[in-house]
């Protein structure tokens, strides 16, 4: 169901029901694709891609940009180490956590598989919004973000 306007004004439940509903399919579509070509899912790549862009980060990193828990984190982390896509290495600076990196096969892989991630993307959004909707879309995306981020809403307890 599409959000109803009304003289400028938004059904909340109804944008929610949109927003949830679409983030659903999207990532479900990006799953198959992954799974298909690369033999992940969507959050194996945004962990192995954060991992690429974020080198040296703990599960406490990766759990607080994905607002998942830490034991789901640290469970996901084993999962890929296993596969060898990625390594815990000791934390100098904090004996009680390790740092997590990209094999040479986890970087091979997550760089391969962004090709297919981007190019679905470009055909799921790009083939229905126009470049100054899907702007505005991400400006208004990334403030909402922003503003439950700086105020910890949402944020898991374990």
């Amino acid at each position: 169901m599409a959000s109803k306007l009304s003289g400028g004004e938004v059904d909340l439940p109804d944008f929610f029901a949109d927003l949830v509903r679409c983030e659903t399919r999207l990532y479900n579509a990006l799953n198959d694709r992954l799974r298909e070509r690369h033999g992940i899912v969507t959050s194996q790549f945004e962990f192995l891609r954060f991992l690429r862009d974020h080198p040296g980060a703990r599960v406490a990193d990766i759990a607080a940009e994905f607002a998942i828990g830490v034991g789901a984190t640290s469970k996901s982390a084993d999962r890929l180490e296993k596969q060898g896509w990625i390594v815990r290495q000791p934390n100098p600076s904090d004996r009680r956590s390790s740092l997590l990196a990209l094999t040479d096969d986890g970087a091979r892989l997550v760089d391969a598989a962004e090709k297919t991630f981007t190019g679905g993307l470009a055909a799921l959004i790009g083939d229905t919004l126009d470049g100054s909707s899907a702007a505005a879309a991400a400006r208004a995306l990334s403030k909402l973000r922003s503003v439950l981020e700086r105020d910890q809403i949402g944020t898991p307890t374990g």
